[in-house]
């Protein structure tokens, strides 16, 4: 059986992908309170004289576009004749 979050709950991990400075240290996903899943991404900030601190941000998974096959359309195709083989 899956693990399924409840509402209001979530879980963050380390990101070990990171390539780039502004590729988020931590990475992972909620269920807001009315249902929606959300990826979370999370940045720690240091600045001089000033407490360590977080910045997060959520974005809706349905968000992310799904990958999908091109599509051919008639413009694209040759007649067979033209075919090498």
């Amino acid at each position: 059986m899956a693990y399924e979050q409840k509402p209001g709950q979530g879980s963050i991990f380390k990101n070990d992908k990171k390539e780039q400075e502004n590729h988020p240290d931590y990475k992972g996903s909620i269920t807001q309170l009315d249902g929606t899943q959300c990826w979370v991404s999370m940045w720690v900030k240091r600045s001089d004289g000033k407490p360590t601190f977080f910045s997060v941000s959520l974005k809706a998974k349905e968000d992310r576009p799904a990958q999908s096959a091109p599509t051919v359309t008639e413009e694209h195709c040759s007649d067979i004749n033209d075919l090498p083989f």
